[in-house]
């Protein structure tokens, strides 16, 4: 073979492999669009399935308490019921009253005697629910106002107290199924999951409730029972 003929070949091989590394060019660059063309349709997608076919969250104004539940509303007053909007619930707040052997009734009646309270450091505190030593549950705040219960998520929770018979914060037995019942009932209404019931210690650090903080295999156990109230319930 002749210089000129092996230039000239040398000519073709460079011209093949520069269109093939163009074609390869082309094949990645048609790849990535098609990529990201998918990825934007699929995001498409899921934000118009969200519009359509989430569940609007139910308004506090529009959920009613379970009929067990004994309606004893507190005065308004800046203490203990200040009439706050609550637009939107986003979880449930479990306490212990931390006041052994008192019962329902008389944390309710604690929350109100606060309207009249005089002096320069008044106390503010209330709860949407207490639950008695026998279960019974009073409801002292509408679901649609605030409580001052929680610190910073008063705001987008529901509070619930419960008696307890000891100092170490046990809840009895009928307590605590009242417990369960409830916080089934509300996450069913405002679409929440049983992991969206925490104690006030996950907000604040407080060791509140006593013995579902002292007890973490004690509380895993009581969102599996929340959980499968509301499987029961349907």
């Amino acid at each position: 073979m002749s210089r000129e003929e092996e230039e000239r070949r040398l000519r073709r091989e460079l011209r093949r492999i520069q269109r093939k590394k163009q074609e390869r060019i082309r094949q990645l660059l048609f790849g990535g669009l098609l990529c990201v063309s998918i990825l934007i349709l699929l995001a498409s997608v899921i934000v118009l399935y969200k519009a359509v076919f989430r569940k609007k969250k139910a308004d506090p104004k529009d959920v009613q308490v379970p009929e067990y539940v004994e309606v004893k509303l507190l005065t308004p007053n800046p203490y203990s019921r200040p009439e706050l909007s609550l637009e939107e619930v986003n979880g449930i707040v479990v306490h212990y009253v931390a006041n052994p052997c008192s019962t329902a009734r008389e944390n309710r009646n604690y929350f109100e005697s606060l309207k009249d309270q005089t002096g320069s450091s008044p106390t503010s505190v209330s709860s949407h629910f207490v639950i008695g030593l026998e279960g019974e549950v009073v409801q002292c705040i509408p679901l649609s106002e605030v409580a001052y219960a929680s610190n910073n998520r008063n705001s987008d929770t529901i509070s619930i107290e419960c008696c307890h018979p000891d100092e170490t914060g046990r809840f009895y037995d009928s307590t605590y199924d009242s417990l369960v019942q409830l916080c089934a009932y509300l996450c069913r209404e405002f679409d929440l999951k049983p992991e969206a019931v925490i104690r006030h210690y996950d907000v604040t650090g407080k060791i509140c409730p006593k013995y579902y903080v002292e007890h973490e295999d004690a509380w895993e156990q009581f969102h599996k029972d929340v959980a499968q109230a509301m499987k029961d319930s349907r």
